[in-house]
């Protein structure tokens, strides 16, 4: 049976929370160093050497609280609001809004940067580093949740997802990749059958090819190209990642997947969670999975209120 809307919905949720969770723990680790793909879960062996030893198992990373921050603003806000957006970002930072037991750990390099520019006064829309080298995936991380609400065309939700990224990573690149990534997840709630091309193709007219991220899309991403990635912190590397390891048939293939890949595993599996989560739905996330996960009294509400705004309850 297929997945209703509500459950591709909550799937999409859940499935990057999941994902960033069960990859935490194997966090820069080379693929090699790591256990056997089926003996990858959430609470690891206790003669594995752990990333983040002093964070339980099954908590989301910023990964999570910055994806949950960006819902909570959509959610109150009726629309992308930067700078509210970007209070959000400061207040996790600083207080460890969303964050499970209000403990932040593991932050970006290029985030930190923009945090400390908006507590300067810089405004949201040019606080993200805009140089080429500035284009790790922390925007990409956490945009789903924008795909998830957003009612608006295919024209806005490209252009939401490119200022969001903004706020953190100001580089056109990370926001392209950001555009892509939407489409994708928007055309597997629209039950397209091969989603990426779809989005591809939706993303290239919208940009027409004189743009510049039209340049950006096919020079440097190459969205054609059959999907290899390395479970880097590079944003196009972590997409692509993340679209090999969703050619696997399950969520927990998925998730194991793109935590085979080594290096940024709790990253690589958000994103990866976060869509096989839509095209499978909620109740393909392995129940021992969710049952561990910490914090699901901060999700709930936020999902109460995303399946309100989309119509589902």
């Amino acid at each position: 049976m297929m997945p209703t809307p509500q459950e591709r919905i909550s799937g999409g949720l859940w499935g990057l929370l999941v994902g960033d969770a069960v990859g935490v723990p194997y966090e820069f680790h080379a693929p090699h160093d790591l256990l056997p793909g089926n003996a990858l879960e959430m609470t690891p062996p206790e003669n594995f050497q752990r990333a983040h030893v002093r964070i339980p198992p099954g908590t989301w990373s910023d990964d999570g609280a910055q994806a949950l921050a960006l819902l909570a603003s959509l959610l109150e806000r009726g629309s992308l609001d930067l700078e509210d957006f970007g209070r959000r970002l400061v207040s996790w930072y600083q207080d460890g809004y969303l964050a499970v037991d209000q403990d932040v750990f593991d932050v970006g390099i290029q985030t930190s940067q923009a945090i400390r520019a908006l507590t300067a006064g810089v405004p949201a829309n040019v606080a993200g580093p805009n140089h080429e080298h500035a284009n790790g995936n922390g925007s990409l991380m956490r945009v789903l949740p924008l795909a998830l609400w957003h009612q608006g065309s295919d024209f806005d939700l490209v252009r939401d997802a490119h200022a969001q990224s903004q706020v953190t990573h100001g580089h056109l690149r990370a926001q392209v990749c950001c555009a892509l990534y939407c489409l994708w997840a928007r055309r597997l709630l629209q039950e397209v059958p091969d989603a990426w091309a779809e989005a591809v193709s939706g993303l290239r007219a919208i940009y027409g090819t004189t743009a510049p991220a039209y340049a950006e899309l096919e020079t440097h991403i190459r969205p054609d190209e059959p999907p290899k990635g390395n479970g880097s912190g590079y944003v196009v590397d972590c997409l692509h990642s993340a679209r090999m390891a969703v050619e696997a048939k399950t969520y927990e293939e998925v998730v194991k997947g793109a935590i085979a890949l080594g290096y940024d595993t709790d990253t690589t599996a958000c994103v990866a969670g976060g869509i096989a989560g839509i095209r499978e739905g909620v109740e393909a996330i392995p129940a021992r999975w969710m049952n561990q996960l910490r914090g699901k009294e901060i999700v709930e509400p936020l999902l109460q209120g995303l399946l309100q705004h989309i119509g589902g309850v």
